[in-house]
């Protein structure tokens, strides 16, 4: 790869983004889930010699480049925005399938695996539980955006969210002690099971006490301001800030910037923060996650191409097998005593075990010299392309097949009647439009508006009938509506302030109090 300067690092860069956009808009535009779209054009990208591209696939496929941008640019601000806007009363409502899943479900995934890996692949110790720990945790990346591009239930996704963000760190730990410590901890025995028992606390507890101690600090730093582009500021400070000094100290830098963030979703929100503040801080941490995600799962099919998969089809078929099957034992085996949990969601959680570019990344940060690393690369690469197409393009139908995205109760109904509603609406405009332009006489027009009007009349009583049996359906429509004359409300505002019939204090204040009307309309529903 020729010398780079910074000039042409920047530019590189910004076709990355023009490309991770535009695929990302198309994806959006057909209601698509766009991480596989971007994995996929990323894979063909990467296959096809495309003169122009060759640069950024040089640049992007270095494996220092894609492990600095994947775990230290991008992994602190998803797992931020993900932890920030994540209620803590939702957690806790939550907090048993989801320390068994996180917990349990891990440690048990990366024990199936480490020896079967040992037994059926022929794998070193070392090598087998670094594969276990890679493919233990389920990617927070991943299963974040294909679970938001498809919806799921409200508990459902509380579950998915707090697994894939609190087992993600406990993987990164697992993988760090087996790469490294494993072997010497093995020779001393009972005192190494010891040690290694204390290293595993010890880098949890640190990553707790540091997000736990920078979060609480920052939220009552935000008292002091109430200023949301400063605040925004602090925020980044804190994400990034956590993380870094975690991983310093040889911490979980994930559990660090998953507290801290909670905290300051949580406390920080409630004792500092006005609700123009709230708003602004999500939308903006909204707006990056999405460029983060869609440059992340781009540059995952870009590094996928450059493996070498010839002659080792049976070691990846083999591979996936183990995965697949671990996955299942841990999901089903850590929710078996969990009461009041729909089998159909343990279906959903166990296929929705997405793996993604952190595993990637991790694997990229092996040692040259680490024995095995090649064959846990092709490993990692080969199911992370299985996971995330295979299984992130049948989560839908999966869904639909369960029933857990059904829509709420009389939906469909209400569906019918605005639908026949808008018909009867559309053709009575058609008709005054017709009888203007061609000369149609009242007594003509007169009957068949009338017809129509009727017809609109019953789908008014039809409607007000299912409102009274689905209340939660009225409210949901008023609260809709509410929100659509809000933004009506702001737009109006801008248009006063532009034509200079209002000062900026008065245009303010008025924005405020409407954006406090939308934050509270948020925090209701």
């Amino acid at each position: 790869m020729h010398e780079l300067d910074l000039h042409h690092i920047f530019e590189l860069g910004l076709i990355l983004v023009m490309i991770a956009a535009g695929i990302t808009a198309i994806a959006k535009k057909f209601r698509q889930p766009y991480p596989i779209a971007l994995v996929i054009v990323g894979t063909f990208i990467g296959l096809v010699h495309i003169p122009v591209l060759e640069p950024l696939k040089e640049f992007i496929t270095e494996g220092e480049i894609f492990n600095f941008v994947i775990i230290t640019l991008f992994l602190p601000a998803l797992l931020g925005e993900a932890a920030l806007k994540l209620p803590f009363s939702h957690l806790k409502e939550n907090k048993a399938p989801i320390l068994a899943l996180a917990f349990g479900g891990t440690l048990l995934s990366f024990i199936i695996i480490g020896f079967s890996a040992i037994w059926f692949l022929d794998f070193s110790i070392p090598a087998a539980f670094v594969l276990a720990a890679l493919m233990s945790a389920t990617d927070p990346v991943s299963v974040l955006s294909i679970f938001k591009s498809v919806g799921v239930n409200k508990r459902l996704a509380t579950v998915i969210e707090g697994e894939s963000l609190f087992n993600d760190g406990l993987a990164v730990v697992l993988f760090k002690i087996s790469a490294f410590y494993l072997l010497t901890y093995l020779e001393l025995g009972v005192e190494g099971a010891g040690l290694g028992l204390w290293e595993f606390f010890k880098v949890i507890s640190l990553g707790l006490i540091i997000g736990g101690a920078l979060g609480y600090g920052f939220s009552q730093l935000t008292k002091y301001y109430d200023d949301y582009p400063l605040e925004i500021i602090f925020s980044i400070i804190l994400f990034y800030g956590s993380f870094l000094l975690a991983e310093s100290i040889h911490a979980s830098g994930v559990i660090a910037v998953v507290v801290a963030a909670l905290i300051l979703g949580n406390y920080g929100a409630k004792i500092g923060m006005s609700p123009a503040t709230k708003l602004n801080i999500n939308n903006f941490w909204e707006v990056t996650a999405l460029l983060a995600n869609s440059l992340v799962f781009l540059m995952v099919g870009l590094e996928i191409t450059v493996i070498d998969l010839t002659d080792k089809w049976w070691l990846i078929i083999v591979s996936i097998l183990i995965v697949l099957i671990a996955r299942s034992i841990a999901v089903y085996s850590s929710l078996l005593f969990i009461k009041s949990f729909p089998t159909s969601w343990k279906h959903v959680i166990n296929w929705g075990g997405l793996k993604g570019s952190l595993s990637i990344a991790l694997v990229l940060s092996l040692p040259r010299d680490f024995t095995g690393r090649e064959e846990i690369l092709i490993i990692a690469f080969s199911v992370v392309l299985f996971s995330l197409v295979v299984q992130g393009l049948s989560i839908k139908p999966l869904l639909s097949w369960l029933g857990v995205n059904k829509k709420e109760e009389g939906y469909q109904e209400y569906e019918q009647l605005i639908a026949r509603a808008h018909r009867f609406e559309t053709g009575i405009l058609e008709i005054m439009k017709v009888k203007k332009n061609l000369f149609i006489t009242e007594a003509i027009s007169k009957d068949l508006i009338l017809q129509y009007e009727q017809e609109l009349s019953k789908l008014q009583n039809e409607t007000e009938l299912l409102f009274q049996k689905y209340p939660d359906l009225k409210e949901k429509q008023k609260t809709n509506l509410q929100k659509h004359s809000l933004y009506a409300q702001h737009d109006a505002i801008d248009q006063l302030l532009k034509e200079e019939i209002i000062s900026n204090e008065v245009a303010e204040k008025e924005k405020d109090e409407i954006t406090n009307s939308l934050v509270k309309l948020e925090d209701t529903h």
